[in-house]
């Protein structure tokens, strides 16, 4: 497992890695430009952003008047493009996080999706498509039978594998959930000898707060940014 926050130069574009490795069932790519089946996850990914060709090339997934999203790339639009909405967030790995199974966690299945999109709207964690659950292992709390937290796998670029949809019904907060969660979708990843990572909006103080408790150190600031063909 890796440890050291210098040493995940990978994942200065985790997207583009993963579509090109543990993730390439569900790409498509035209040249330097990659992008996720669009009902499995909404990212695009550019092989090298300051190549005006990438740009070009992501012309192919993008009609003009529509958006794209791109994360980490500091608002910098390539030529034709603009930036329509920025989110800032931050990218925190895996440096102590003590990760271990928890047997009375579930393993969510496709059969579980109409009740993982509830629960993603009450909680808004972030992207969820009716395909995202294909991206790795999800694990989920039930309580009286109702799913109430959430979280799981989502981007693998080689050597890691991003914590994702880590959420909690507001009713049942404040239980260490979350923690549960984590530790135990962590320890799935740490099986495969690989390191885990995250990304939350940068006024999450919350959750970064929570996330540095467990074991997470901030590797970078990021920005998550739509952006849209000039016409």
């Amino acid at each position: 497992m890796t440890t050291s926050i210098e040493a995940g130069r990978v994942l200065d574009n985790p997207a583009w890695l993963a579509l090109h490795a543990e993730h390439a069932r569900f790409a498509q790519v035209n040249g330097l430009a990659a992008r996720y089946h669009s009902d499995v996850a909404p990212f695009h990914a550019l092989g090298d952003p300051d190549d005006p060709r990438a740009w070009d090339d992501l012309c192919a997934f993008v009609p003009p008047g529509e958006q794209v999203l791109l994360a980490g790339l500091g608002e910098r639009p390539g030529p034709g493009w603009r930036v329509e909405r920025s989110v800032p967030g931050v990218q925190l790995v895996d440096v102590a996080l003590r990760a271990e199974p928890d047997p009375a966690l579930v393993v969510l299945t496709a059969d579980d999706v109409a009740e993982i999109l509830q629960l993603i709207a009450r909680t808004q964690p972030g992207p969820y498509l009716r395909r995202t659950i294909e991206l790795g292992t999800y694990l989920g709390i039930r309580d009286e039978g109702k799913l109430v937290a959430m979280a799981g796998e989502r981007l693998r670029p080689p050597g890691w594998t991003e914590i994702s949809a880590v959420c909690t019904d507001p009713a049942h907060r404040g239980r260490g959930l979350a923690t549960r969660l984590i530790r135990a979708v962590a320890a799935g990843i740490r099986a495969r000898g690989e390191t885990p990572f995250l990304h939350t909006g940068a006024a999450n103080v919350t959750a970064i707060r929570l996330y540095e408790k467990i074991g997470f150190a901030l590797r970078r600031t990021v920005d998550f940014t739509a952006y849209s063909r000039r016409p």
